[in-house]
């Protein structure tokens, strides 16, 4: 991006412009990419029955600045903005420079108080968690501004009506901090005030896919991705292990999701015959066209016919909640978990022709068998914040083998 744009730079200082130019260059390039941003959310979003936001005022407010903006990381950051109006997650700018502000949720989530953020939910093995953060602690500023001033500079612009789901992503934006930056918490706890330092969490590689024999032979297969296609012969080589199993555990926890072509040939190892695991609709005009269903087919050597359950957490997104509403609509899981991420769609890819940013926008709203909204997924067993989901998930399992 910094080259093209520096080439551009070059090119318009050794032209003599008419005297009727009213725009350089570098402006006319800013407003053709937000309009492209813009116009395609308009004609293809999917969510904008659900959500608060005027759609037009996003196009008011930020096209100017866009027009702006000094340079291509400052117009990323005024379209991280615009996006962040519809409060989905899953429609964001991919190609941000650091210190864009995070989709929520990072590492925490947090709820109000009349004290501050109260913390309700800490991701395992984050920088929040190794750093002692817990359940019940109260944020009162982040990187030295107090969290009234934050949510202030944080708060959305073009909003039709107040909504509670628009108000949980400019708070959790808050405490998610700058892409690619550290952070300083201040919090409030029963011990008294301290400031915390979260630095960038340094996690070494993990597998997409490993797994374990637990407590009476169940198995466990943890799914940390569904991005690759080499997790399906890995799943492969777990199950063949655990074709004994008297039940299965499979966990997507921290799992940021990927494709249904590395999650449906999974999900083929558990049925004998072709069946439907989800409903999917498109923009049509306004509104939403007609659904259509989606199936998965079996696959494989053998079928594992025993007892399974998925586990979840607020972590486990796109796909990490598509495949366990998968497994319960083909009838062949329980789950067990909080809620997910409620990322409700398929996205489909935008690049910018003129900056070459990379965005995501929420295009296929995805529905289970019985036209439920992804977005609205519950697990079956609901664990309590700060529970042991693997404890709970092995209960389940064993409840589910004596059954039959």
């Amino acid at each position: 991006m910094i080259t093209r744009r520096a080439t551009m730079a070059g090119l318009t200082a050794g032209l003599t412009l008419p005297a009727f130019a009213k725009e350089p260059m570098r402006d006319i390039a800013m407003a053709q990419d937000f309009d492209e941003m813009w116009e395609t959310l308009r004609d293809r979003y999917c969510f904008f029955g659900e959500k608060a936001t005027d759609w037009a005022a996003v196009r008011r407010v930020y096209r100017p600045l866009a027009l702006a903006a000094p340079d291509w990381d400052a117009f990323a950051l005024v379209l991280r903005g615009a996006l962040g109006e519809l409060y989905d997650a899953h429609t964001n700018v991919r190609t941000a420079p650091d210190g864009t502000p995070r989709m929520p949720p990072f590492d925490l989530i947090v709820e109000r108080a009349s004290d501050g953020l109260r913390v309700t939910a800490v991701q395992e093995e984050s920088a929040a968690a190794k750093a002692g953060i817990a359940i019940g602690d109260v944020v009162s500023a982040v990187n030295g501004l107090p969290v009234e001033a934050a949510i202030q500079a944080a708060a959305l612009r073009c909003q039709r009506r107040a909504d509670p789901e628009a108000d949980a992503f400019v708070i959790n934006t808050v405490v998610a901090g700058g892409r690619g930056m550290p952070r300083t918490i201040q919090l409030r706890a029963p011990g008294g005030s301290r400031e915390v330092a979260l630095p960038l969490n340094q996690r070494g590689p993990v597998p997409d896919v490993s797994h374990r024999r637990l407590d009476g032979g169940i198995g466990l297969i943890a799914i940390r991705s569904f991005s690759d296609d080499a997790a399906i012969a890995a799943f492969d080589a777990g199950l063949a292990e655990f074709r004994d199993a008297p039940a299965l555990i499979i966990d997507v926890r921290n799992n940021g999701g990927g494709d249904t072509a590395v999650a449906r040939p999974i999900m083929g190892r558990f049925i004998s015959e072709t069946r439907p695991y989800a409903r999917m609709r498109r923009r049509a005009g306004a509104g939403l066209g007609p659904a259509w269903t989606e199936v998965v087919a079996p696959r494989g050597p053998f079928t594992y016919d025993r007892p399974v359950v998925v586990l979840c957490h607020h972590w486990s997104a796109s796909m990490a909640e598509g495949f366990p509403m998968g497994m319960r609509g083909i009838g062949r899981a329980r789950i067990v978990g909080t809620r997910m991420m409620r990322l409700g769609a398929a996205v489909f890819p935008l690049r910018l022709d003129r900056s070459g940013l990379e965005l995501q926008y929420s295009a296929e709203p995805v529905y289970d068998v019985q036209d439920r909204p992804r977005w609205l997924l519950e697990p079956d067993v609901l664990v309590p914040d700060g529970a042991d989901i693997l404890a709970a998930g092995l209960a389940e399992a064993r409840r589910m083998i004596v059954a039959g």
